[in-house]
């Protein structure tokens, strides 16, 4: 336990900058409380106010929080999820990190993945690499994904892009852990195509064999391939549920393709499409879920400008 609980320091003092006296809540659910536990003895051992809160089990990324826990998270300085599903969509995240607090959401959290992979990139170079791609898509209008013949289309006009740097310094920022992507919420109804993602996919994990969509006026109308069918059920068939909630890509170097997408969509090169909510982020719809799809080696133009080539960040 001491190597975990010292990992977990390491990560409190260098992604949130920890102070002493500051006030921690780490939130965890039956799936992920041993992990949770970690970060709540690393905080007693950094002199923070910890806390641990076990919340129930969610059924889907993007469910709330119980109205207390919500209330708690803004009253604190740090939070840690470490949660099964994901609160990073979720109003209580947003309300929490307007009233300051620093924010990170680790939803899937392996003990193996605090030792390997995305968690141990230089999280300096990957700030460096997720603010060049993020203001990339801030002062874009247009983003284009080609993946072996299939095209998908989508505004992002006037929509801010999001970096998730995985360091959370200032009061306000927040993001997942592991990190390292820049995302945006693309304009509603304007996503038009087809995808092919070969990567992974919430609810499904690491896929043996690539899941077809297509999308017209911004809403995902079918999906074709192995296991389409039990992803889509898990989705839901409301329009909400099916608007294209997310455009992403992937800025970090050490991410590794392991079925769990709190690492997946972090891959340098790749992108992620996710369908739901992104009223969190600057869109218009609150879902009450949000499920990504990571697309491996694509290649992108934003205002037909070339930014990923097959999976080569060309910027």
């Amino acid at each position: 336990m001491n190597d975990f609980v010292d990992i977990s320091k390491k990560l409190l003092i260098d992604c949130l900058g920890v102070n002493k006296g500051e006030s921690l809540l780490v939130i965890t659910d039956d799936a992920k409380k041993e992990i949770g536990e970690y970060f709540y003895e690393a905080g007693k051992e950094l002199n923070l106010i910890s806390m641990l809160l076990k919340i129930p089990l969610a059924k889907r990324s993007g469910e709330e929080p119980p109205e207390a826990v919500a209330e708690t998270m803004k009253k604190v300085n740090v939070i840690i999820a470490v949660t099964e599903h994901s609160l990073t969509h979720t109003k209580a995240r947003k309300e929490a990190t307007e009233m300051g607090a620093r924010v990170a959401t680790m939803p899937g959290i392996t003990k193996e993945m605090l030792t390997k992979g995305a968690i141990t990139a230089d999280y300096i170079h990957v700030e460096k690499i997720t603010k060049k791609v993020t203001q990339i898509l801030t002062e874009g209008k247009k983003v284009r994904v080609e993946k072996e013949r299939h095209i998908l289309e989508m505004s992002i006009e006037g929509r801010k892009g999001v970096e998730s740097t995985g360091r959370y310094l200032e009061k306000g920022q927040s993001g997942n852990l592991p990190s390292g992507e820049a995302y945006i919420a693309p304009v509603e109804g304007t996503a038009e195509g087809t995808i092919l993602v070969d990567g992974s996919i919430v609810g499904l994990g690491k896929l043996n064999s690539p899941i077809l969509l297509k999308i017209e006026k911004g809403l995902l109308i079918d999906a074709e391939g192995e296991r389409a069918e039990e992803w889509l059920k898990i989705l839901g068939d409301s329009e909400a549920a099916r608007n294209l909630g997310e455009f992403g890509i992937g800025t970090n170097p050490k991410a590794l393709l392991t079925g769990n997408i709190l690492e997946d969509e972090k891959i340098l090169g790749t992108i992620h499409v996710a369908f739901g909510s992104n009223h969190t982020f600057g869109g218009k719809v609150n879902a009450g879920v949000h499920l990504d799809a990571v697309v491996l080696n694509p290649t992108v133009y934003v205002d037909d400008k070339i930014i990923l080539e097959r999976g080569k960040l060309v910027i």
